[in-house]
């Protein structure tokens, strides 16, 4: 075996099944790194003839500076543009031809693309992965950044300014974190900033981000453990290593008093958002978090569900989620007045649930209900081949360990009714939380007040 890999084994078998009680998934993969630094993570599937690649850029708009936002985003469409090798238009094309649909998303934390295709497309995938990688900026023009400039433009006035509720998830963002945080500020960025942006600019940032050092690449699927890795290093491995990255950072920020915001909007009804910060992505706390906003809004028996929707029919809709990140992550509620009730009626009856919950643990049914479908969700997206990929990406990019499903789900499974009640009044405070009332045009009296009465003030738990 060649000298130029640093190889991993993992050996294992594949199991789904009832008879693996403990808990206990381990995914066979073999992991590598080229000499340019890019992280290749293989794992074989063989029960249909198909193959996913799933490339993970390390950098995300977490890494982008206040003024300069949007070119993570920015980038996931300038790489369908076309590079050295591929002209532009072909990359869908040449997909198609092997079965495969290519896609791409950014987030806070990284930039992805991916697609599963047959078996008999991983050449050309690698092929155009590379090519990109390698050789965007040679078919990069300024007039190319420019139309995909517009193009986001005209992106974000559709899922921000013109669409209802659309600004709701910025407001959020920029209340609940400080200015010079990476996630004050949207993904997509803002008007101003891509307006401002010069080509030189973007240009920059692809030299720094989009380098194989600050890359990994999983291929799953029905694959040959023995001949895939010359085939990546066939590929990818002339591409030069980029500057070091110096891994992100910041300590996670508080709030220590709770804001109230009202947004008027061309909505028919009110919506009211509550959004706190919660622990990291893995870290202790976030798979609470998670069973925590089941027990709120995971389905038509959730308590909140119960009581704003079928009890007191004063909502049209509840959902609960929590959005693991990097640096901090969020536990949102969010509720749709019915018409003719206020946000605040939906406010007091949120906030007695919550501090409920964070005085009283659930109980041993409610709690292995909503263990149970979790651990059911998960083992069914191990069944999809794509989002498998992109689970050993997650993995490696925030443990440093792609076969981390069973600690993933071992965290859950061993999670308490105490825990979950623990989660809930550490996190789930009235007094470090942002409340957004988005109402319509004209009707702020529907907003939740701007005080609380003082009857209110004292957080759960304490």
């Amino acid at each position: 075996m060649s000298s130029r890999y640093l190889f991993l084994l993992a050996f294992g078998l594949f199991a789904l099944t009832a008879s693996a009680q403990d808990g206990q998934i381990v995914q066979p993969y073999k992991q590598f790194t080229l000499e340019n630094g890019l992280n290749v993570i293989l794992h074989r599937d063989a029960s249909t003839p198909l193959v996913s690649t799933n490339l993970w850029y390390h950098v995300g708009s977490a890494y982008e500076k206040p003024g300069r936002t949007g070119f993570a985003h920015l980038f996931e469409h300038l790489m369908f543009e076309g590079s050295k090798h591929v002209p532009e238009g072909k990359i869908d094309e040449w997909f198609e031809a092997v079965g495969g649909s290519p896609n791409g998303s950014t987030t806070n934390d990284r930039t992805n693309y991916m697609q599963t295709f047959a078996r008999n497309g991983l050449e050309r995938a690698l092929f155009i992965e590379s090519d990109r990688m390698g050789y965007l900026l040679d078919a990069i023009t300024p007039e190319k950044v420019d139309g995909q400039r517009d193009v986001v433009k005209n992106e974000r006035r559709q899922s921000y300014e013109n669409r209802p509720y659309g600004l709701a998830w910025q407001t959020i963002g920029e209340n609940l974190y400080p200015p010079n945080f990476p996630y004050h500020w949207p993904v997509i960025g803002s008007m101003e900033d891509l307006s401002a942006a010069t080509y030189e600019d973007v240009v920059d940032f692809f030299k720094k981000y989009y380098t194989p050092n600050n890359a990994s690449l999983v291929i799953a699927g029905d694959i040959d453990l023995e001949t895939t890795p010359a085939l990546v290093e066939k590929w990818f491995a002339e591409i030069p290593a980029g500057p070091k990255v110096e891994p992100l950072y910041a300590p996670t920020p508080s709030l220590d008093a709770e804001k109230r915001i009202v947004m008027e909007d061309r909505v028919q009804l009110p919506r009211l958002y509550m959004a706190w910060i919660t622990p990291p992505a893995f870290a202790p706390g976030n798979p609470a978090a998670d069973v925590a906003a089941e027990i709120f809004a995971g389905g038509k028996n959730a308590r909140l569900y119960e009581r704003l929707v079928y009890d007191l029919q004063i909502a049209q809709d509840v959902f609960a989620f929590q959005n693991s990140k990097k640096l901090a992550s969020e536990f949102f509620i969010v509720a749709t007045a019915r018409r003719g009730h206020t946000l605040e009626e939906l406010r007091a009856v949120i906030d007695e649930e919550v501090a409920r919950l964070a005085t009283e643990a659930p109980s041993t049914r409610e709690m292995s209900r909503v263990v149970n479908q979790n651990e059911t969700a998960f083992l069914e997206r191990l069944e999809l081949l794509g989002q498998k990929a992109d689970q050993f990406n997650a993995y490696f990019y925030y443990t440093r360990n792609p076969d981390y499903f069973n600690e993933d789900l071992s965290a859950l499974k061993a999670l308490s009714p105490n825990d979950v009640s623990a989660f809930v009044s550490a996190y789930l405070r009235p007094d470090r939380r942002v409340v957004l009332s988005v109402v319509p045009e004209g009707a702020a009296a529907l907003a939740v007040p701007d005080s609380r009465p003082a009857a209110e003030t004292t957080p759960p738990g304490d």
